[in-house]
């Protein structure tokens, strides 16, 4: 079996000081890391996803700003493919869905941020596509999210956008599962 990591929006403005910091971000981006260094190791591919929020209304990621460069932790390592985009769903206006069938890859794994928006919107996508999906899930971070008067802790919100992905349009499983996965094949 091969595979392919897809590593979404895991850029500056989510981490504590950026313009977007999303509950547990940090813990995230160290799962998303060693994810990524266990990818390498092995030979399989890793795809970068980078959001960029162009026009007078970006409320983060903006061009040419510290907040939308990579978190150092999962950088590429220069020689890994780097998708721009402009829209939640990485296939809205990209080469992803190319880039993703020409790696003949039997399982997409996606980590990234945040769960409730660009993670989801993407998993989404690939599922509607016919992509075989796993998603890192202490690998993702999402926001406290308001409607009205309630407040949704981002652990809840993250939690419950992983289970409404979960059997229905990929598989959901730990980062140490997915590591002693790519170790038994």
């Amino acid at each position: 079996m091969t595979r392919l990591l897809l590593v979404i929006d895991i850029q500056r403005d989510y981490f504590p000081g950026g313009r977007h910091p999303l509950v547990g971000s940090d813990a995230a981006a160290d799962a998303a890391a060693r994810l990524i260094g266990a990818f390498r190791t092995t030979g399989e591919r890793v795809v970068h996803v980078q959001h960029i929020w162009d026009g007078p209304d970006a409320a983060f990621f903006e061009s040419e700003t510290p907040g939308v460069e990579f978190d150092p932790r999962v950088a590429p390592d220069g020689q890994e493919h780097v998708i721009v985009k402009h829209e939640p769903n990485a296939f809205l206006g990209t080469g992803l869905e190319s880039l993703l069938r020409a790696s003949e890859a039997d399982e997409i794994v996606v980590a990234g941020m945040m769960t409730s928006m660009c993670v989801d919107a993407t998993v989404r996508a690939a599922s509607d596509l016919g992509f075989t999906l796993a998603v890192a899930q202490d690998a993702c971070a999402a926001p406290d999210l308001t409607l009205g008067e309630v407040t949704v802790p981002g652990a809840q919100v993250h939690a419950a956008f992983l289970a409404a992905l979960d059997g229905t349009y990929a598989r959901v499983a730990p980062v140490e599962a997915l590591i002693g996965e790519l170790a038994t094949v």
